[in-house]
This record gives structure tokens, C-alpha cells and sequence, in this order.
């Protein structure tokens, strides 16, 4: 694939491993006869560990041989989440420490998680871009503070405290951005 093609969520063999682009910049050449760098940053599937690749345009890197599959949370306990896969019924097993943020937003109910499979090992999982989740803590608004933009913290269902405006209450449910941890909508 070259740099160029290559998209935010990509999974790309770099060094023999594993690895999933999360951001890319792009720096356009101010003189004639320079390349295009493409920088990249992303994080290698197997040691959890960030990494960055700067590629010229017209270089390239080979896509992993990896699959993605849907997958349901089944429960978790204190050392793992435990995932069924949707398509052949496996059980997957991850360390909550290797989730990082993902497991803030993980509920049983949640639709449109896929686990990433490689080599028969489920290397880590992504979730959908919004989730609804409940508000299970939050202070009451104020009659007539409404009008202004300020928000208050609000505990949702797993734990996670995001803001939200001051007219949302206990128990409603909202749909929360999982890249920026940050209120989007009622749901």
C-alpha cells in the first residue's frame, strides 16, 4: 500500500509486526525536486508500544495479515475482559491494562466492537466512533442556568466522568465521541 492510500485505522507490517495507524501528517516539500513525507504514528498490535514511520510518497509498506471480527463483551472480571466472537463463537480473553481507553466505553450491550485477529490471537480490539452510554451520576441543574454554555461532570455507567451541559440528567442516556472522551448528543 502506499503512503499515499494509506487511511487512519490501517493496519500495516512494519518491522514484522503488527501495526495500527492512529494519526498522519502530511509535509509538503518547499523546494523543487523534494519529496512528500508522510509521517505516521501508530501502535504495533503486539507489544502495545507507539510507534512512528515516515515514509516518501512513493514508498510503501504491505497491509498485515490480519482480520477484524465482531465481537460482544461478555463479562469482565479484575485482571481481563472477556469478548465472543459473533461469527464462530470463540472466546477472547484481553488484560484490561492492553485496552487503554477503549475499556472505558465497553458495556455488554455495545454493538460494532471488532476484535483485530493475528495470527489466531486477538491482539486488541476497536470500538465504534460513539457509544451511548448512562448517566448514573450527576449534580441537578439549576432552574434558569440553562441559557449559558456551561457544563457540569457527569459519572456515566462505566465509570468514565465526562462533561455535559447543565440540563442533562441523571439516568438519561448520551452518546459519547470514544477518540475524545467528550459529550456529542442525547442519544
Amino acid at each position: 500500500m502506499q503512503a499515499k492510500d494509506i487511511k487512519p485505522g490501517a493496519v500495516l507490517n512494519y518491522n514484522d509486526a503488527p501495526v495500527l495507524v492512529e494519526t498522519i501528517s502530511v509535509q509538503t516539500p518547499s523546494a523543487r525536486g523534494a519529496a512528500t513525507l508522510y509521517k505516521f504514528r501508530g501502535r504495533n498490535l503486539v507489544t502495545k508500544q507507539k510507534t512512528d514511520i515516515t515514509l516518501k510518497g512513493g514508498e510503501s509498506l504491505d497491509e498485515a495479515d490480519f482480520a477484524r471480527r465482531p465481537v460482544k463483551m461478555m463479562f469482565s472480571d479484575a485482571t481481563d475482559i472477556h469478548f465472543l466472537d459473533q461469527t464462530d463463537f470463540n472466546q477472547w480473553s484481553l488484560p484490561l491494562a492492553d485496552l487503554g481507553d477503549a475499556g472505558q466505553f465497553l458495556t455488554e450491550e455495545l454493538e460494532g466492537v471488532q476484535a483485530l485477529i493475528y495470527n489466531d490471537e486477538c491482539v486488541g480490539i476497536q470500538t465504534p466512533v460513539a457509544v451511548e452510554l448512562t448517566i448514573t451520576q450527576t449534580d441537578p441543574g439549576i432552574k434558569g442556568n440553562s441559557a449559558t454554555g456551561r457544563t457540569k461532570p457527569a459519572t456515566l455507567e462505566t465509570g468514565l466522568i465526562v462533561q455535559v451541559p447543565e440540563y442533562i440528567k441523571e439516568g438519561e442516556r448520551i452518546k459519547v465521541d470514544t477518540r475524545t472522551s467528550e459529550f456529542l448528543s442525547r442519544a
